[in-house]
């Protein structure tokens, strides 16, 4: 029997939920398909959010031959039969769920009709491409990241769905309701609008029928809506003001929707972006954290993520680091470069091994010579940098 999720699919691109900043009118996607032209890429993005969607989008739009593959399920042998396919009528959109886990043997028997264009790759993939991926493959794609739905799209997808469901009595409270259990994952909201309708004996969805199948309280979302997104901005923005109380409920709020990696990665940028060179230790500890979590999971989890929050919150705060590297970016950007100084390109005859020298240190030119006496990092005023800015002006004063 199809299953919810399968009846709504969208046929083109108009139809997909959410992704705008790909499929909307003028985006990346919609002009390839207006221009009639496809190219291989890669999808990425969290569950549930449209990945396979949008290639069946594109390829049913475009009118395309397809097959569509999981590179843990299917073996070698069915990677040769979609090569056969593709030579007998000279093209084939191969999409490929799970590329991440795709093998040599199979990348390398695909690699070749990829570069010759015999075969159009699009993968999909819930893990970074750019860590996940082999170079080789990711080379010949366009990457593209989906955008976590919001709370908006969910309720979105689940009215267009209900329109599914023959007889269905559902209030937009209990749609919402849905939607907001759904963190972002349509999948997940469409499979648990789909089982209430089933079971029930007079097709009408309360909000007990909902709590009966799921019991986890629909919190994440606020009475005014805030999304996902403003909980992890919260989560930043009250450990950088220090506030240890406001930081642990947002990571509680975080923790109960059982989305740890959203934490993970949020945490590790707070170590750097707001802490930083006032507590340089913090990053090793907030890695160490993360890999206590990962170790034991959930509930478990939630001691060693709560211990470092608390940390990070009481800890003193710097973003000088990172503010001197954007501004060297932006010299980069604005074309504000330069030549390598001679004294310390490769094999450089005039260049000066700092450990030859007291302390580890001697006066040469390192910056390129339109640069010189650039600042970019200034430091704040805390004791490890000060202390680290004193020693730094120490030493060159004794040269």
């Amino acid at each position: 029997m199809e299953i919810l999720a399968d009846k709504i699919r969208p046929k083109n691109l108009s139809e997909v939920i959410g992704q705008k900043h790909l499929v909307g009118p003028g985006k990346i996607l919609s002009n390839l398909v207006a221009n009639k032209k496809l190219f291989s890429m890669i999808f990425y993005g969290k569950p549930g959010i449209g990945k396979t969607s949008i290639a069946n989008a594109l390829v049913n739009e475009l009118n395309l031959r397809y097959k569509f593959m999981n590179a843990t399920i299917n073996n070698k042998n069915d990677f040769d039969v979609a090569i056969a396919e593709a030579k007998m009528y000279g093209d084939l959109v191969l999409i490929v769920d799970e590329i991440h886990r795709m093998n040599k043997d199979k990348q390398d028997l695909l690699l070749p009709y990829i570069e010759n264009g015999t075969i159009i790759l699009i993968g999909l993939t819930t893990s970074n491409p750019y860590h996940k991926i082999n170079p080789a493959i990711r080379s010949r794609c366009q990457i593209f990241e989906l955008h976590e739905l919001t709370t908006e799209d969910i309720f979105t997808g689940l009215k267009r769905a209900s329109t599914y469901l023959e007889g269905i009595k559902i209030t937009d409270e209990v749609l919402n309701y849905i939607a907001n259990l759904a963190s972002g994952d349509l999948r997940y909201a469409l499979n648990l609008l789909e089982m209430a309708y089933y079971s029930t004996s007079n097709k009408k969805v309360t909000l007990e029928e909902i709590k009966n199948i799921n019991a986890k309280p629909a919190f994440f979302h606020d009475k005014d809506g805030d999304g996902h997104y403003d909980v992890l901005s919260a989560l930043q923005k009250s450990i950088r003001g220090s506030d240890v109380n406001a930081a642990l409920h947002y990571l509680a709020r975080l923790i109960e929707a059982e989305d740890l990696d959203s934490i993970y990665r949020r945490l590790s940028v707070i170590a750097y972006e707001d802490i930083g060179m006032a507590n340089p230790g913090i990053g090793p500890r907030v890695m160490a954290a993360i890999h206590a979590a990962e170790l034991v999971g959930l509930p478990e989890a939630r001691i060693p993520l709560g211990q470092i929050v608390v940390e990070m919150a009481l800890s003193p705060k710097s973003n000088s680091s990172h503010l001197a590297l954007d501004a060297a970016l932006n010299d980069i950007h604005k074309g504000n470069t330069g030549n390598v100084p001679d004294n310390i390109k490769t094999n450089s005859k005039d260049y000066l091994y700092p450990h030859n020298y007291p302390k580890s240190w001697v006066k040469q030119e390192y910056i390129p010579i339109n640069l010189r006496g650039k600042i970019y990092y200034h430091p704040k005023n805390n004791k490890v940098e000060q202390n680290l800015n004193k020693l730094h002006d120490e030493m060159r004063s004794e040269q």
